[in-house]
């Protein structure tokens, strides 16, 4: 047992060293800091929300395809990415939400750009793509035009000239969806088979579709949704299916997707079993949130971490989580743990460096972890910059007289 031990310790030493020889120098001079340890000082809520922005800006301007959509990512070892239609359209929200006085950086238009082009590439069907612009295969899937549905809305909200591609895709959505709740017949390709219960994320846009357009069935598919997936969770909090390359260990990007979709609709009709489904998930991930802010990036069923490195979209979005929570409940726990957790992220955002980097929220810390090894990820800076920016609204409302 010793022996096999010390074979795969070794084999795993030669393909660290052989892999090692491929990487970039950045790549290997960016492991080696992140192997030292977290940065010790906290850049602050202002400095970070400001700069993850630009990031933003500069993976619209970058973005291999031209398109006007954001790239995916950028990565130390292939540089920026194609545009990714998912998480442009939940980044329009971000931007339409940061405008502020004469808004420097043109966000409004850079929303537009993005909006205009989501609607270029809507599927005859109303649906949206998987992966990136140039994926391959081309195919409809089901949780893609959720999260553009959310950028539709708020497309739709600031400018009123969206209504129809957002009726097309919500349209498509309830009609898709199999009669228990769950949407089974479009899938992304990308990820394993089998349900998914991380898409209480696309009742959310739909949720949002009915706040503009009610009565045509979105907030009766939405609601049908989130209880199909309360059945999938567990007593401990843990969900079932709720990962995208390995159910047995979700990560805590698929389990914060999870948690707002069920708090989301918690928020829209009230339903007390909502707010406690979502709070079995988030108590069990605040119960193993590190003093320092660490949460592990995947869990399996027991609440055991299954990994040493933090997904760091995880982290925010389940830190967003409880704050929502925090506003309902009153309960400090919740707003000390987003505190903590928000921390942590910022402490790894750069606000110095080349273009990619200076900004950027790396998909795992060390950043040769679990998740989105050696990149920058466009969703992980949107979900860092709502999640701070929720944290100081929460603070400035509590903040002693």
């Amino acid at each position: 047992m010793r022996f096999a031990s010390l074979v795969r310790r070794a084999a795993s030493a030669v393909r660290d060293r052989v892999g090692q020889q491929g990487l970039a120098a950045a790549a290997k001079l960016e492991k080696r800091r992140d192997r030292l340890g977290l940065p010790g000082s906290d850049p602050g809520a202002e400095a970070v929300v400001n700069i993850a922005i630009q990031w933003l800006c500069a993976a619209q301007n970058s973005s291999k395809s031209h398109d006007g959509g954001v790239a995916r990512d950028y990565s130390l070892i292939n540089g920026w990415s194609s545009s990714y239609p998912e998480t442009t359209g939940y980044i329009i929200p971000s931007l339409l939400a940061n405008t502020g006085d004469g808004d420097p950086l043109e966000l409004r238009v850079r929303a537009r750009r993005m909006l205009d082009w989501l609607v270029r590439i809507q599927m005859p069907s109303g649906a949206f793509q998987a992966g990136k612009i140039d994926s391959t295969p081309v195919k409809p899937v089901t949780f893609n035009t959720g999260q553009i549905v959310l950028g539709l809305a708020s497309g739709e909200t600031a400018f009123g000239t969206y209504g129809h591609a957002l009726k097309k895709a919500s349209d498509w959505l309830v009609a898709t969806q199999d009669a228990d709740g769950c949407w089974r017949q479009f899938a992304t390709p990308f990820a394993v088979e089998g349900e998914k219960t991380y898409e209480t994320h696309v009742s959310w846009g739909l949720l949002e579709a009915e706040r503009l357009y009610p009565n045509r069935g979105y907030a009766e598919a939405a609601l049908k949704n989130l209880r199909w997936a309360t059945g999938k969770q567990r007593e401990n909090g843990w969900l079932e299916d709720c990962c995208l390359t390995n159910p047995s260990a979700p990560l805590t990007h698929t389990l914060g997707y999870a948690v707002r979709g069920l708090l989301e609709g918690y928020r829209f009709n009230s339903d007390p079993a909502l707010a406690l489904a979502a709070r079995r998930t988030a108590d069990a991930l605040l119960s193993k949130l590190g003093n320092d802010g660490f949460l592990a990036g995947r869990f399996n069923s027991d609440w055991s971490a299954a990994t040493d490195s933090a997904c760091l979209t995880g982290t925010v979005q389940i830190a967003h989580c409880w704050l929502l929570i925090f506003e309902d409940t009153g309960e400090p726990r919740y707003l000390d743990g987003a505190r903590r957790a928000n921390a942590y992220v910022r402490r790894t955002v750069r606000l110095d460096g080349p273009e990619g980097i200076r900004g950027g929220v790396k998909g795992s810390f060390p950043i040769d972890g679990d998740y989105g090894p050696f990149e920058y990820l466009s969703w992980a800076a949107k979900f860092l910059i709502d999640s701070v920016l929720l944290e100081v609204a929460v603070s400035v409302e509590n903040a002693a007289p």
